[in-house]
């Protein structure tokens, strides 16, 4: 597929699911994560919404408009922060309250959160499993990993959600948040709660991909998903990733899991990537040809066009003026989604990875190509050196998946 230019993708918006993420606590978090990109989003309301948390009203009118918007039965609800457990409980059984005369309407609902964990109690994790929530787990790895980058505050707030919302106050939390978080990892066990692990590739885990994959697997974890660290717009101090880290750090990881953890361990990169192989719609925006279909809805009621987009240029309307149907599915939200083929440079369009890559999240699209164009992926050559390398692994399970046979018959290819 080398210099052949692919085909210009096409949408078709009322095809897929529309999810608008809930940001029911703003950027409000009990931790401050050297590397977070929402912290600093407080920036733009606390002069005019200093609470920063999402009233009965903002709740009411974001559930309804949004099963509205859906084009099917199925709903998923996404609760994110900040720190989503900031909410007292009784927000989420309220969550369920309005959401229960859809339900029997004939609409399926499910909720998932995702969370640092250290907040989690039993009452939280009987809650999440007696309601059948999805938990996702923000953990970078082993103690010494985890704690590098993702700590309390050293001489700030308290992590009660009144001492967030007052001056700082003279209350010192240890640095680390590692111990938290597993007891927080212990709980959901303890109650039988569905979760998954969310671990941020930075400048300092990526150095050690096999430390990180196997803690995984010996806490019980078997959905994976990694993040790495790019940042275009304020990257001083940030831990991002360097150039070929990325790379190894994910080759590494899948050559340990294509020889052991086929259909056991699930890590969305390799199943992403596998669904591209095999012409299936992946699971991962960034790989996606085109996007716009998610967005992200703050404590106020503000719609922006993406979680990484959260700019004042990017600010689709409010809720209590517009519908969120008319935002995400508006011309400027269309060709927001559009953009993500149509800004690609030269470089990307004639690449035999492109089926796959698709220039990954627009948010890194930094750099120049070879020929001084600009937009390319700060990644570019992580991605070409992971696809190249699992190439011939991914052509096995894509056959076996044409035959109708599992792709974790990949396993026994490799010792062959």
């Amino acid at each position: 597929m080398n210099n052949i230019l692919q085909p210009v993708p096409t949408i078709a918006p009322f095809s897929r699911p529309l999810y608008v993420m809930a940001k029911p606590t703003g950027s409000l978090c009990n931790l401050h994560c050297k590397y977070c990109y929402y912290l600093e989003k407080k920036n733009l309301y606390n002069a005019q919404h200093s609470t920063m948390l999402m009233d009965d009203r903002t709740l009411e009118t974001y559930i309804r408009q949004y099963i509205e918007a859906q084009t099917q039965p199925q709903v998923l609800f996404i609760w994110h922060g900040g720190e989503p457990l900031l909410r007292p409980l009784s927000f989420y059984k309220r969550v369920l309250e309005l959401q229960e005369p859809y339900t029997r309407r004939g609409y399926i609902i499910d909720n998932s959160l995702q969370t640092n964990g250290t907040l989690l109690t039993d009452e939280w994790c009987a809650f999440f499993r007696e309601h059948n929530w999805l938990i996702g787990i923000s953990i970078d790895g082993p103690q010494e990993l985890h704690d590098a980058y993702r700590h309390y505050p050293l001489a700030s707030h308290n992590y009660s959600l009144s001492s967030l919302l007052s001056p700082l106050s003279s209350f010192h939390f240890p640095l680390s948040s590692f111990h938290s978080v597993m007891r927080g990892i212990r709980l959901l066990q303890k109650h039988g709660v569905e979760w998954n692990a969310m671990g941020v590739v930075n400048d300092y885990n990526a150095d050690h991909p096999l430390e990180v994959y196997h803690f995984y697997k010996e806490i019980g974890c078997k959905y994976i998903q990694f993040t790495p660290i790019v940042e275009g717009r304020s990257a001083e101090n940030v831990p991002m990733v360097r150039p070929f880290q990325y790379a190894r750090f994910c080759c590494t990881i899948f050559d340990e899991w294509v020889r052991h953890d086929v259909g056991q361990v699930f890590v969305q990169l390799f199943d992403a990537t596998l669904a591209c192989w095999a012409g299936e719609p992946p699971s991962l925006c960034s790989m996606c040809p085109t996007c716009g279909h998610a967005g992200v809805i703050e404590h106020n009621g503000d719609v922006y066009s993406c979680d990484h987009f959260v700019f004042p240029e990017y600010l689709l309307g409010n809720i209590h003026r517009d519908t969120i149907t008319s935002m995400m599915y508006s011309k400027r939200q269309l060709q927001f989604g559009r953009d993500k083929y149509e800004r690609l440079p030269h470089q990307c369009k004639v690449c035999q990875w492109l089926f796959a890559c698709n220039g990954g999240c627009p948010k890194d699209r930094f750099c120049q190509t070879a020929d001084g164009e600009p937009g390319l992926n700060y990644l570019c050559q992580d991605y070409r050196q992971f696809f190249a390398h699992v190439a011939p692994y991914m052509d096995f399970m894509k056959n076996e998946l044409l035959h109708q046979r599992s792709p974790a018959n990949v396993m026994k290819w490799t010792l062959e």
